[in-house]
């Protein structure tokens, strides 16, 4: 007789079950101290952050802790533990050279000795400038301590140089933590709505905010109807869960169309800036945004924030270009733009060494990258198709996600846990992949790549033999749980 067990709101076999009462001590075993030292620490410790980046699950609860890191090297973490993991989150994407790259460290090593000056003019801030600009084809650059600040401040400038007040961003996009850009579309009665995704945000905050879809060509006859209303549209070219989703055709519709109606474009590449191409996305798809903001791969590792552009907009920050012993004097419109820690010396020395070495490579270095990385996916999806497992591999250039494959009628859809726990096991061998978006970076070997490929094997073949990530028709039973467990 079939017997099945009710946690939460997940319908769980008896196979899977044992599978669990088995698994969960293995790993909590494995990396106790970061279990204990998030137990000890949270009375005092308010933080969002656990091992997957997901949000809280009963039947998982006792994993429900992230790894404590001590150090880190190329492309390699060491725990609390002393565990050593190949590491594929790389900073949320900010080390695309590895960690601790010499040429960062040296830098580091003697801006210390120099002092940490904050709120001064660093030596080398113009050239780090100018360098952006080089390398971005901007006109003119300048810094904040974080991306979200810099996606705040590129908002402002485009409303203070058109003179608007509404913007539009794209469904499924991550601007940052702000307010305005913390907003989703919803339907009622008809009408489409701009409300907070999150409670704290108020309505007023997301009023001057409308949410449209990504590569849908509708959209761009909504910007075409709000045309007198917006001072911009704010893009990801590429949004971090969705990579196989690269609307070129899309983006450059879009260029024209702000174009000609005197919106600003603003790409957000945080994520694609520096790492697809040095040019970012804008060079890759071919689209000229008015302004840009960066950050992650340009730090090393450091917080930093940049905003690029076109002069017309990048004169609000100071009122535009003027020349000593004559005349001239800064003479457009300007507004507020401020912040304690922008231009830290430590964050621009290590800017500074992050371009001369991109400039000194050239685009080899990401074409080289980018191509290992298609080869590694390509290697795993094909044994994820063969064996019939209902997870893809999508990737733009070297960044990457593990998918609901989704799209064949012989798969059923992966439900939550299956997926977790296909992380956890990756976690478990040592393969330190956390949050929606993966990387590679220079500092990854072909032996890693091997070992993250064996990982992966090894832990859909335990899973499968549990009950889990199975395919049609041996699963169909599964499914009609998933469907009684989405029901309660």
């Amino acid at each position: 007789m079939l017997q099945i067990v009710f946690i939460g709101v997940r319908i769980l076999y008896n196979l899977e079950q044992q599978f669990l009462e088995n698994f969960i001590p293995r790993y909590t075993q494995q990396t106790k101290t970061s279990k204990l030292l998030r137990q000890s620490y949270r009375p005092v410790f308010a933080d969002s952050q656990n091992s997957l980046g997901k949000g809280f699950s009963q039947v998982l609860k006792e994993l429900f802790y992230p790894i404590v890191v001590k150090r880190s090297l190329g492309s390699r973490l060491w725990d609390i533990d002393d565990n050593e993991y190949i590491d594929l989150r790389m900073g949320l994407g900010c080390h695309l050279f590895g960690y601790n790259p010499p040429f960062i460290q040296e830098v580091l090593a003697d801006q210390l000795e120099k002092g940490v000056q904050v709120g001064l003019q660093p030596e080398l801030v113009g050239e780090v400038a100018q360098l952006i600009c080089e390398l971005t084809r901007m006109e003119r650059a300048t810094f904040s301590n974080t991306g979200t600040e810099a996606v705040m401040t590129a908002v402002r400038i485009a409303r203070t140089v058109t003179g608007r007040d509404k913007i539009v961003i794209f469904s499924g996009s991550y601007h940052g933590h702000f307010d305005e850009a913390l907003v989703k579309a919803q339907m009622c009665d008809g009408d489409l709505y701009s409300v907070p995704i999150a409670p704290g945000i108020t309505l007023n905050s997301v009023k001057d905010v409308l949410v449209l879809d990504y590569d849908n060509p509708r959209s761009l006859e909504q910007i075409e109807a709000h045309k007198d209303e917006l001072a911009a549209v704010l893009v990801v070219p590429v949004q971090n869960y969705k990579p196989a989703l690269q609307p070129k055709a899309f983006l450059q519709q879009l260029r024209k169309l702000t174009k000609e109606l005197g919106i600003a474009l603003i790409f957000d590449e945080m994520v694609t800036g520096f790492r697809i191409h040095p040019g970012g996305a804008q060079a890759y798809f071919e689209v000229e945004a008015d302004i840009a903001t960066y950050g992650k791969i340009i730090g090393g590792g450091l917080p930093i924030g940049v905003i690029a552009g076109k002069a017309m907009y990048m004169d609000a920050v100071d009122g535009g270009m003027w020349n000593y012993g004559d005349n001239s004097y800064p003479s457009a419109k300007t507004t507020f733009v401020a912040g304690t820690f922008c231009k830290h010396s430590l964050a621009i020395a290590a800017a500074h060494a992050v371009l001369k070495y991109l400039k000194a490579e050239g685009p080899l270095l990401q074409q080289q990258l980018n191509q290992r990385t298609t080869q590694f996916v390509r290697s795993l999806n094909s044994y994820l198709e063969e064996n019939e497992v209902p997870i893809k591999v999508e990737n733009f250039g070297s960044a990457f996600v593990f998918a609901d494959s989704g799209s064949s009628e012989s798969m059923r859809d992966i439900d939550k846990l299956s997926m977790e726990l296909f992380r956890y096991h990756l976690l478990y061998r040592k393969i330190h992949v956390v949050g929606t978006c993966s990387y590679l970076s220079t500092a990854h070997t072909d032996e890693d790549i091997n070992k993250i490929i064996k990982a992966v094997r090894d832990s859909v073949t335990e899973l499968q033999q549990a009950g889990f990530l199975l395919p049609l028709p041996s699963s169909q039973k599964f499914s009609s749980l998933s469907s009684i467990s989405k029901q309660v």
